[in-house]
């Protein structure tokens, strides 16, 4: 990790290792294609032995109140980013452009303002970055990750609304 100076804004630089990523993503059960870029790593997420959809599912609905209170990971349905993470989450598509029940993308930025924490108020560094992606990842598959709002993210688990806006 390194501190980069932009004008008057300190910058923390991760340095992500793409193998690093795949072997937290394989510990937590997922199959993973890392695509390294110059500002974000961005991981296209699979959970192929799964039979149930990953517990991606709609925080406003009174359904789902009991995943709700137990979760530790909530993302913003219209942008996907995930609270207090440097993660973007968006949803995979299938071949009919259905959202894949079993896959999504995680997006992680590398670049971060000096001042960001991560849950716990924790300081930022490449090491807790992959533990909270562990632990985002274990939420997927067991504990369930709320979708607060309408947006670009879909929600796979739970009372999924239908097109057409019906459930």
């Amino acid at each position: 990790m390194q501190i980069v100076q932009a004008g008057t804004h300190q910058l923390l630089a991760l340095e992500m290792e793409p193998d690093s990523l795949r072997q937290v993503a394989s510990e937590a059960g997922f199959s993973c294609e890392v695509e390294d870029s110059e500002r974000a790593v961005t991981l296209d997420l699979q959970a192929p032995d799964r039979e149930t959809p990953l517990l991606l599912f709609d925080a406003s609905d009174p359904a789902n109140t009991g995943w709700f209170s137990r979760c530790q990971f909530y993302v913003d349905g219209r942008t996907g980013a995930v609270l207090q993470t440097p993660f973007t989450v968006a949803n995979r598509r299938e071949s009919g452009g259905r959202p894949s029940p079993r896959g999504v993308r995680v997006q992680i930025r590398k670049e971060l303002p000096a001042h960001f924490r991560l849950p716990g108020h924790q300081p930022v560094s490449e090491r807790v970055v992959y533990t909270v992606l562990f632990n985002f990842l274990q939420s997927l598959l067991e504990i369930g990750v709320g979708v607060c709002g309408k947006g670009s993210v879909t929600p796979l688990s739970g009372r999924v609304e239908a097109p057409g806006g019906k459930p």
